[in-house]
């Protein structure tokens, strides 16, 4: 999912940038401080989302949400403004959400785990209506996407290198067509230009970031070059549950569940200091599963 920033306070589009891509998996394409810029980038290029202040120079937001309410393929539009009087304009062009600075974290997050849920449903009415699946919901389609090691960093500081991870699941073929591992429960990963066969128990947890998935073990950060969900469909369903938009969690590494906000719970990890956040639209499943 893309989508654009439109802010003019420096500040104010650095906070909600990061609330953007620490709580939610969608990629920003571009930010913005003027309105006239927007017009002409939005006609020019496709995204699914913007975010959008109303008090910015050249073409206010009210005025530019109206013209990009008219596009063939309008973008979802969510307001972030200090004005409350423009709530009634903003439901007339059918605007997502409508969100009042100062910023709240947990409206602001709650906001993006609704965005998103509605993008892939919307986005899986249309795929079915023209008689095919989304990309996202065909298991086997890591194979058409593989490609050679890159680099990642690691954000527990361990020496890593150059790394990009292929997951090849029992029995399959791997991207050049041979069966590089066909062993049950075990997981090959490049690290350093090498491919490492590790097992599968060994990862802790799997996170989006933009058009990459993060893969942790205990030790080590990898870098997987598809979607969470293209990702998802490789690993065993019994063990790693999808407990957010952008997580993948081990059952068997959790060390303990913590109440967050909204009901939502944060998950913490044996032997790592990160913490999984638990999404709303997965909490009952997710307390059927660990019988809660």
């Amino acid at each position: 999912m893309r989508a654009i920033v439109v802010e003019d306070e420096f500040l104010a589009r650095q906070e909600l940038e990061y609330y953007i891509q620490t709580y939610s998996s969608i990629e920003i394409t571009g930010s913005f401080d003027d309105g006239l810029d927007v017009l002409k980038y939005v006609q020019n290029h496709e995204i699914d989302a913007i975010f959008l202040d109303i008090n910015i120079p050249s073409l206010d937001g009210v005025l530019l949400a109206h013209n990009i309410s008219k596009f063939s393929r309008k973008p979802y539009i969510v307001f972030i403004t200090a004005y409350k009087e423009h709530a009634a304009e903003a439901f007339e062009i059918e605007a997502f959400d409508y969100i009042l600075k100062p910023y709240s974290e947990s409206r602001i997050t709650s906001m993006l785990t609704k965005l998103e849920a509605t993008y892939e449903r919307e986005r899986g009415e249309r795929a079915q209506d023209h008689g095919t699946p989304p990309a996202a919901w065909q298991p086997d389609r890591w194979q058409q996407n593989a490609t050679q090691p890159g680099s990642a960093s690691d954000a527990n500081h361990h020496s890593v290198g150059s790394s990009q991870a292929f997951v090849h699941p029992a029995g399959k073929q791997s991207p050049s067509g041979h069966n590089t591992h066909a062993l049950q429960g075990k997981i090959s990963l490049w690290k350093n230009d090498n491919i490492q066969v590790i097992p599968v128990d060994d990862v802790y947890y799997a996170s989006a970031s933009e058009k990459v998935t993060n893969v942790f073990t205990r030790r080590d950060q990898y870098t997987v070059n598809t979607s969470i969900t293209e990702f998802q469909a490789t690993l065993p369903e019994e063990y790693f549950f999808r407990c957010h938009r952008s997580y993948i969690v081990n059952i068997s590494k959790i060390r303990e569940i913590v109440p967050w906000f909204n009901n939502t719970y944060l998950l913490r990890l044996h032997d790592l200091n990160d913490e999984v956040p638990v999404s709303r639209s997965k909490v009952k499943e997710f307390r059927q599963i660990m019988n809660i």
